[in-house]
């Protein structure tokens, strides 16, 4: 114990370099961690950007490929799928409920997707969260339109704007719907995910921006159908891009999904969205572990740095040395001096880093949940992360005996007469 108030003496002796050799592990420590919860929040964030969704079916092509055009809304489906072949499989007994998607048309930037109201009430992201309207009612007529919380705050609408549709998904569109302009109802509350860069409206809507089209252009003079004729014309759709089934049972989900991928009706492919997100997911891998080893670098700049300072102060406290020794000090209490000194500061920073960390959660928790849909937990520390701090202290340890070797080798005459 002798030791350690002695080491802890002579650190407040030199409190302001002592302070900044603190503050420095202190945020590498907290970077460090920061970064480990962040990597295991956005996996967590990541898999569950949809939830309690069983099957995603759509045209058979590859599953990493439905996934991104039906959940993310990136790329463009390889075919359509007929409504009858939606209606057969929604219309199992082993169906709890459908959600038909429709994809294919934007507005600046943002996909638009035409669906069902069954959507707003049985889609489900993060872990279990209901979609919720932050402003208006879900669409009701064939022009109305439900922005996601990005979209709507990007491009400034409100609700009663109009807005005019465009053909295709560029960002820049030559070909606009400004026949049939659509009504804005409703905002949602922001979740996080690509729901929130999403424009929604009915598939009776999406069908009549394409009624008057012929191979795949807009009709011109007399065949050309307006908006309030569109609202006369039954336009259940003929085709859709894809579906998203809930179950009755988890159960049947295995032979469900064998039992679509052998649809004889056209070709069709089920997943699990859990297993593509996983898949996915993997495909990024290498950019996490590099954001993760470059934290590890973080932690060792800050070792180093308090290597450094012990080393350079060691020259400085030679006759301090020596005068331990004159006293009855033997070489190996020295030695053990600053292996303490070089553990209480790691300690010390270790234990403000973790402070930092707390303190940065609670600040900016609801923000980034809010904007990114990360929920970052002030819960201890888990047992991996308990792991990284004690293989930080031991690396102290560890570099605290380098300082520690050259105190232990300095002689109590050279101490005595330092050289000039």
């Amino acid at each position: 114990m002798y030791l350690l108030r002695l080491a802890l003496a002579s650190l407040a002796n030199r409190r302001f370099t002592a302070l900044l050799t603190v503050f420095a592990i202190a945020l590498s420590v907290c970077l460090l961690l920061a970064v480990e919860r962040v990597r295991l929040e956005a996996r967590a964030s990541f898999a569950s950007t949809i939830s309690g969704t069983d099957l995603i079916v759509g045209a058979r092509s590859g599953s990493v490929n439905l996934l991104l055009y039906s959940v993310f809304r990136i790329g463009n489906a390889t075919n359509n799928i007929r409504w009858d072949s939606f209606e057969a499989i929604s219309q199992d007994k082993r169906v709890k409920w459908a959600i038909p998607m429709s994809l294919g048309d934007s507005h600046r930037g943002y996909r638009v997707m035409g669906t069902s109201p069954a959507y707003f009430e049985h889609y489900r992201f993060g872990r279990g969260k209901p979609l919720q309207l932050a402003e208006g009612k879900p669409f009701a007529d064939m022009f109305d339109v439900v922005l996601g919380a990005e979209a709507a705050q990007a491009l400034k609408y409100k609700l009663g704007d109009k807005l005019v549709l465009a053909h295709g998904v560029s960002t820049v569109s030559l070909v606009q719907h400004d026949d049939k302009p659509f009504t804005v109802v409703g905002i949602l509350a922001r979740t996080g995910t690509p729901v929130d860069r999403t424009l929604h409206i009915s598939l009776s809507g999406m069908e009549a921006l394409h009624v008057d089209w012929q191979n795949g252009v807009p009709a011109r003079g007399a065949g050309k159908v307006s908006a309030d004729q569109a609202r006369a014309l039954d336009l259940q759709p003929k085709a859709i891009t894809a579906f998203m089934l809930g179950l009755n049972s988890k159960i049947a989900t295995f032979a469900l999904q064998r039992q679509i991928n052998e649809y004889r009706g056209e070709p069709l492919l089920a997943i699990l969205p859990g297993v593509a997100l996983q898949e996915l997911w993997s495909l990024m891998g290498t950019a996490e572990k590099a954001l993760f080893v470059v934290s590890l670098f973080v932690v060792l700049t800050g070792l180093i740095g308090m290597l450094t300072a012990i080393l350079t102060s060691l020259n400085e406290r030679r006759r301090e040395m020596a005068i331990l020794r004159s006293v009855g000090a033997r070489p190996w209490h020295v030695g053990s001096l600053l292996v303490l000194e070089a553990f209480a500061l790691a300690l010390a920073g270790a234990a403000l880093g973790v402070g930092l960390l707390y303190l940065g959660i609670g600040l900016s928790q609801g923000y980034v949940q809010a904007n990114y849909g990360l929920y970052l937990p002030l819960a201890l520390p888990s047992p991996y992360e308990w792991t990284l701090l004690g293989a930080i202290l031991a690396a102290a340890l560890l570099m605290g005996v380098v300082p520690a070797w050259r105190a232990y080798r300095q002689s109590l005459a050279d101490g005595l007469s330092i050289r000039l």
